[in-house]
């Protein structure tokens, strides 16, 4: 999976200008979002949960640019409740981010 470090890097650093440490704190603050969603995810036991959790995905990545995210968040959306594939990759792209340094 590739990701596509500048649009979400544009979008931080348009928020935060040249202050790094404001651009890490948002992209923590990002990352932490999205794994609320992704633990809501995998937790889910109905699609109507299942879906809320995707959807709530899709409009955070929407939000931040990241489109690799919102990729998987529209594959969550077509998969079944706890699909173990696409939980690992969201999972994946969110340890990418993380892992990333502020340019």
């Amino acid at each position: 999976m590739a990701f596509e470090s500048g649009t979400l890097e544009e979008a931080l650093a348009s928020a935060a200008g040249d202050d790094f440490s404001l651009i890490a704190e948002l992209r923590q603050s990002y990352v932490q979002s999205a794994e609320r969603q992704l633990d809501l995810l995998g937790r889910a036991r109905c699609d109507g949960n299942w879906e809320i959790a995707a959807l709530r995905l899709r409009g955070l990545a929407s939000s931040f640019h990241d489109e690799a995210l919102r990729s998987l968040a529209d594959y969550a959306l077509v998969a079944a409740p706890g699909e173990p594939i696409v939980l690992r990759q969201i999972a994946a792209h969110l340890d990418d981010i993380r892992g990333q340094k502020a340019a």
